[in-house]
């Protein structure tokens, strides 16, 4: 009994090897051809990157210096475009360095244009304070007169 135990264990373990050699070996043939499939082609990043991923493209690049207050309007704008841009600091002046791509100065020149119409027009429509509108209508309230009579018919005395 013990020995017919014993075969069919082997017998198990090395169909199991087999299998899984086999599996093995097509795992890492799949694993080959989607990474020289990726050699191929490689991966094009779009919007916002890294100035190394920007030079990696092969397109002529260029910068512009902007000032770093809005750089979050800024980038909504040059999404919207299309634009391919990365953004690096320079922290002596405190500025930031626009690099986009040669052929994309068009499309950056009508994200600039629309950045700035947004930028002053933020800037002209000041809105008032809500500190300075809260004290206001502080005054409006402490000036009102308050009608101390009381209504007789709940128990209270009327003044």
């Amino acid at each position: 009994m013990q020995d017919e135990v014993r075969e069919k264990s082997v017998a198990l373990t090395i169909k199991v090897g087999k299998a899984g050699g086999r599996l093995t070996a097509g795992l890492l043939k799949w694993a080959i051809r989607k990474y020289l499939a990726q050699a191929q082609n490689p991966k094009i990043h779009h919007g916002k990157q890294t100035v190394k991923q920007l030079v990696s493209q092969g397109a002529g690049v260029q910068n512009i210096e902007i000032t770093g207050k809005n750089i979050k309007s800024f980038e909504r704008v040059a999404r919207k475009y299309g634009v391919d841009f990365a953004l690096k600091k320079d922290p002596a002046q405190g500025k930031y360095l626009v690099f986009f791509k040669a052929r994309d100065a068009d499309a950056l020149n009508a994200a600039f244009a629309e950045y700035a119409g947004k930028s002053l027009n933020r800037s002209a429509q000041k809105k008032p304070s809500l500190l300075g509108q809260l004290s206001h209508f502080k005054e409006i309230a402490k000036n009102l007169t308050r009608d101390t009579a009381k209504n007789r018919e709940k128990g209270g005395v009327e003044l």
